[in-house]
């Protein structure tokens, strides 16, 4: 084969490899139209369409919308109750369920030692329930130690015998609250009979929370002074 049949024979290829198709540019045009140049019918962009899918069924619909709502970092709205006001609810709640559930339940002739009974439960739960619903609620700035008397870990066994020392005090404090309230309305009402204001779940709880914080009150303001006195002690010693 001579040199120029070989030449004009790669100019031919080359040619027609580049060759451009008219017409698949036309359908393409007319199908980013939206027009079907066989069919006329519109071309359809639903990527169900695409893809052969039928449809999406509601549950699909509803998982895809959680989905995207979805937000982790979204603050919730317990969260935005104040400190004070859940911790003061929890003791209240679960100083009113002991009142029901043991005060209701047991009956022992001497007051005094409904009391101390009422107070070892007292301890027990708060060592049991109370204070790991706080570690829960807690985040890092552990603000739920200003309502707790002894603010340690609850894995520390030896808490579990000071909060049923403890209670035992705060419930004889409750007690003589319900004596001081028994004898202010006798004073107001003039009489010299006893005036007996019955033990129920809420006024309860409202004593034992109030005796309580007023304890940890206490004992705040002694640590802090504490740590006061200390901390100025360092600066004198630095200076």
């Amino acid at each position: 084969m001579s040199k120029k049949k070989k030449e004009k024979s790669r100019e031919t290829t080359i040619e027609n490899y580049y060759d451009l198709k008219v017409d698949k540019v036309d359908e393409l045009v007319a199908a980013l139209k939206g027009e079907d140049v066989e069919s006329q019918e519109p071309v359809s962009y639903k990527v169900e369409d695409c893809i052969g899918k039928e449809g999406v069924t509601e549950q699909e619909l509803s998982e895809k919308k959680a989905a995207k709502e979805f937000d982790p970092y979204k603050v919730d709205k317990l969260s935005r109750v104040p400190t004070w006001l859940k911790a003061l609810f929890v003791k209240f709640w679960f100083a009113g369920a002991v009142c029901y559930f043991i005060m209701f339940g047991i009956q022992f002739a001497d007051a005094l030692d409904t009391v101390i009974i009422t107070g070892v439960v007292m301890g027990i739960v708060v060592d049991v329930l109370v204070n790991p619903i706080f570690r829960y609620m807690e985040s890092d700035r552990k603000e739920y130690n200003a309502y707790m008397m002894f603010p340690f870990p609850f894995k520390k066994f030896w808490t579990f015998f000071t909060n049923i020392i403890y209670y035992v005090v705060v419930l004889i404090s409750v007690y003589y609250c319900y004596e001081g309230l028994n004898l202010l309305i006798g004073l107001i009402k003039g009489t010299t009979n006893k005036i007996h204001v019955g033990v129920e779940p809420l006024l309860f709880g409202v004593f034992t929370t109030i005796a309580d914080m007023a304890f940890i009150g206490i004992k705040d303001l002694i640590v802090y002074l504490v740590k006061r006195n200390k901390r100025k002690k360092e600066e004198t010693e630095n200076v």
